[in-house]
């Protein structure tokens, strides 16, 4: 069940900022909508927190022209506007963090020992989890129904056995690299397949993440309402003794976590 999200913004700064920028963009023709994202539109932010804006353009434009145009009269704004420094000043990382999107949610080549792409997340954060400041038309709603509830289930299959595989070949390489002493090269894959897992746990439960590095406890608690799996997680980032079989253990439950709470539903293809 999707919630109805409002602005929620920790400061005055932060609110006067937000509508500047709207006024700024909304005055763009190529604009199609303006979305507050992250923090700001789910009630957790600081006043230290940033302001992020999504600034939905057309399929239309020109990503060599037009984008760059648009990029190059924000930068300009930006650096010219005084509530963005008045914004700055207000905590200590309170700053703007921009981007554009075209509407496209297209899955990007991954590295097999990079971690989790960012796929899931940027069509839950810019979809399920933002707050549209202003629209122009119904583009908006219209790709919120084609990706909401969730995405299609032949896509859903394909990404659970992909990502499975990722994560599991992650945690193969563990035993091996500790049996050599390369024991942080462990730790590095372990915390890869960790993330992994959670972008698996999501797609196996048709559920969009916010992130695989933060807000851990209210995704599995709130939005997936598993507080008995949370309860296992931070012990599997623990290590005692980071010069032992430890991390290898480590590996061995979080592979059992992996087959019992996103298990297999199609055969993967060989990458």
């Amino acid at each position: 069940m999707m919630v109805q999200l409002y602005p929620a913004y920790p400061t005055i700064e932060h609110e006067n900022a937000a509508a500047v920028i709207v006024n700024f963009f909304a005055a763009s023709k190529e604009t199609e909508a303006i979305l507050l994202v992250n923090s700001c539109a789910r009630g957790k932010a600081t006043r230290d927190s940033c302001l992020d804006i999504i600034v939905m353009v057309t399929q239309e434009v020109d990503l060599a022209a037009d984008l760059a145009r648009l990029e190059a009269d924000w930068e300009q704004f930006y650096e010219n506007t005084a509530i963005f420094e008045t914004l700055r000043s207000a905590g200590k990382s309170a700053h703007i963090h921009l981007d554009f999107f075209d509407g496209r949610f297209t899955p990007q080549p991954r590295n097999e020992a990079a971690g989790p792409d960012s796929f899931e997340l940027q069509v839950g954060n810019f979809m399920a989890y933002s707050v549209p400041l202003w629209q122009r038309s119904d583009y908006l709603a219209e790709l919120k129904a084609t990706w909401l509830p969730y995405y299609d289930e032949t896509l859903r299959r394909e990404r659970l056995a992909m990502v499975r595989w990722y994560c599991l070949n992650n945690l193969g390489h563990i035993p091996l690299y500790v049996e050599r002493g390369l024991y942080f090269q462990a730790f590095d894959r372990l915390y890869n397949a960790f993330q992994e897992f959670l972008q698996a746990l999501f797609i196996a439960r048709r559920t969009y993440p916010i992130a695989y590095n933060k807000w851990i406890r209210e995704q599995i608690v709130d939005i997936l309402g598993l507080p008995e799996l949370y309860a296992q997680l931070p012990r599997l980032l623990e290590i005692k003794q980071f010069e032992s079989q430890e991390i290898a253990h480590k590996a061995a439950i979080l592979e059992q976590l992996l087959d019992e709470y996103a298990p297999d539903q199609v055969t993967p293809q060989p990458l």
